[in-house]
């Protein structure tokens, strides 16, 4: 009988080169120049959860980008878990700070680079080939489902009608997300919450035009400006964010909650190093990974306005603009944190200019318990295939749909992710290494053969 391990080998080459065509595909869900990319990229899923075993899939339709649904459906007697994943991607630009076309799966000291390579088609696309091992040697213990996405990137704006209308159909017993990361391959871990999300867009105007900065400078208020200085005064000296009320819902962890999280191996000159700064910045009172982990953030994600071409142009703008996402974190609401941010940038706005503010999506905190079977089958597979038991953490990123899918199904969520807070998720030269796709590819079985058995 062959073996999960033998058949991976046996087969590892052809599950990195379907990887690699799935890349290819410049899924950008934010862009509506790429929609017949984003349908191209669904039956390409579509097709693979086929050649993998699926023995039922089908591609749903939406107000937005469609959604890939299979399944396999064993023995009503076996638990079924659910596998959720995003076959959109973020846009790619800045373009030119690439080394290679971000759609154009580039392989340099065994790691892919490629917009998607690891958020989250490397990630999610690990399940397909597990699923592929299992049916081709008939050890499947469980029954899967899929649905893969192609609106996480914008906020999944259509996912939580199709859940809300689709209870039967997504009905198991526990859903599989891998789309986080591990501390590293020597320290192995599992993300046990993710942060939630508030993100909004300000526009700030001032004149009715834009102005000749030499007639007109310094007697009319310069919109980039006052807002420069708005989202200043959201910071004060301790980096606190000053919008009262902002921490109002807030649960502060414990003493021994933070005490356990500082025993994660961290090296924070290498970590600062990486990213090339000479000095951290944030909270006054926290360490680097519970500011990232356990506290809730105001970040500008982009700010513009006046002339940015080449050249010099000396206008004085008539309108500014700038995105600001907020990670929150157990308890606090998205909705809350949005209105109470919105009004926020209304009301601190001076009399010369007008602002307006906007909702684009939001998403809330999530927890997993750690003492949960579904937990302990997640940490017993990756002690299998490690060597090394798996350190629980608290992720900074944000995964939406979470709490959607507990609150409409029912379900705890355990997320198994393989890859690295370094593969610049979001960034230019986006990457993967290959091991960690494997390891991931290694280890899944095991979650499924660990959940099946209620005395693991």
């Amino acid at each position: 009988m062959t073996s999960w391990k033998q058949f991976q080998d046996e087969n590892k080459d052809r599950f990195l080169n379907e990887l690699l065509d799935l890349l290819r595909i410049p899924s950008v869900s934010a862009k509506t120049e790429n929609k017949d990319d984003m349908l191209t990229c669904a039956k390409a899923v579509e097709k693979s959860l086929l050649d993998a075993g699926a023995q039922t899939t089908k591609i749903y339709e939406t107000e937005g980008h469609p959604i890939v649904y299979g399944e396999l459906m064993v023995d009503a007697s076996f638990p079924t878990v659910l596998v959720y994943g995003h076959y959109d991607v973020q846009p790619a630009e800045p373009l030119e700070l690439w080394n290679s076309g971000p759609f154009d799966p580039t392989i340099i000291d065994g790691k892919i680079f490629a917009r998607g390579s690891c958020d989250d088609k490397g990630q999610f696309y690990m399940h397909v080939k597990a699923l592929e091992i299992m049916t081709k040697t008939n050890t499947l213990c469980t029954n899967i489902k899929f649905i893969i996405e192609g609106e996480e990137e914008i906020g999944s704006p259509n996912l939580a009608t199709f859940v809300k209308a689709n209870h039967d159909l997504l009905k198991a017993d526990v859903i599989l997300i891998s789309d986080t990361a591990m501390i590293s391959m020597d320290s192995p871990s599992i993300d046990i919450g993710v942060r939630g999300l508030s993100y909004i867009e300000v526009e700030v105007t001032g004149p009715n035009r834009d102005l000749h900065s030499g007639v007109y400078g310094g007697a009319v208020a310069n919109p980039i400006t006052i807002l420069s200085k708005m989202i200043a005064s959201c910071h004060d000296e301790n980096n606190h964010i000053t919008i009262p009320g902002f921490y109002d819902d807030v649960v502060a962890s414990t003493d021994a909650e933070r005490k356990k999280m500082a025993e994660a191996p961290f090296d924070l000159k290498e970590w600062s190093d990486d990213l090339g700064i000479k000095e951290v910045w944030g909270e006054k009172g926290y360490s680097t990974n519970e500011r990232t982990g356990i506290r809730p953030t105001l970040e500008v994600n982009g700010i513009w306005g006046g002339y940015t071409g080449e050249g010099a142009k000396t206008v004085l703008p008539s309108k500014a603009f700038a995105k600001i996402s907020c990670r929150l974190v157990p308890n606090q609401s998205s909705e809350k944190i949005t209105a109470m941010v919105l009004a926020h940038f209304k009301k601190i706005a001076p009399p010369n200019v007008t602002v307006d503010a906007f909702e684009h999506h939001g998403g809330e905190p999530y927890m997993t318990p750690i003492d949960s079977h579904e937990y302990k089958s997640a940490a017993k597979a990756i002690t299998t295939t490690f060597g090394k038991e798996p350190i629980p953490v608290r992720g900074g990123g944000s995964i939406p749909i979470c709490s959607l899918f507990e609150k409409e199904l029912g379900l705890k969520i355990v997320f198994m992710g393989f890859g690295l807070d370094s593969d610049n998720l979001h960034s230019p030269n986006e990457k993967y290494d290959i091991v960690n796709f494997y390891k991931g590819i290694e280890t899944i079985p095991y979650f499924h053969k660990y959940f099946a058995d209620k005395n693991a």
